[in-house]
């Protein structure tokens, strides 16, 4: 009986994500393989079940929708912060600025458009609402 990936699999494997229109986004294809704990975080629950009971060897493509990849874009995600609430530092529309949470933890947004007052930071992930194509290719099953 051939060895297939389970919910617990140690797994390593290529994969590429891109937009329903091939932009590449990510691509493990053309350096190593990626190597994942499948059940411990390291890729999206609605990911990791499409590998389930692949073998080694095996080469797929999934279409995902928003609710399967990165979540739908939520507006009560998107804050008008105050630039008295912001680093003191040059800031431009489109780029990525880093905030630390009042518990010490990290996170990011995009700076939607930004003026002397204040700046519209969008905290979804960049890739919630958008449909994604995931391409893979199963190297092992440690």
């Amino acid at each position: 009986m051939s060895q297939t990936i389970e919910a617990n699999s140690l797994v390593t494997l290529h994969y590429r994500i891109t937009l329903p229109n091939g932009q590449p986004l990510i691509s493990t294809f053309e350096a190593t393989p990626a190597t994942l704990q499948l059940g411990a975080g390291e890729m999206l629950p609605g990911m990791e079940k499409l590998l389930l009971g692949l073998a080694p060897g095996a080469r797929q493509v999934f279409e995902l929708t928003p609710e399967n990849a990165f979540g739908p874009h939520r507006t009560e995600l998107v804050e008008r912060v105050k630039r008295e609430h912001m680093p003191d530092e040059e800031i431009e529309a489109m780029s990525i600025m880093e905030f630390t949470a009042p518990d010490g933890s990290r996170y990011s947004g995009l700076v939607r458009e930004i003026d002397a007052q204040s700046a519209l930071i969008d905290f979804n992930h960049p890739l919630a609402g958008k449909h994604i194509r995931l391409e893979v290719e199963v190297v092992g099953i440690l």
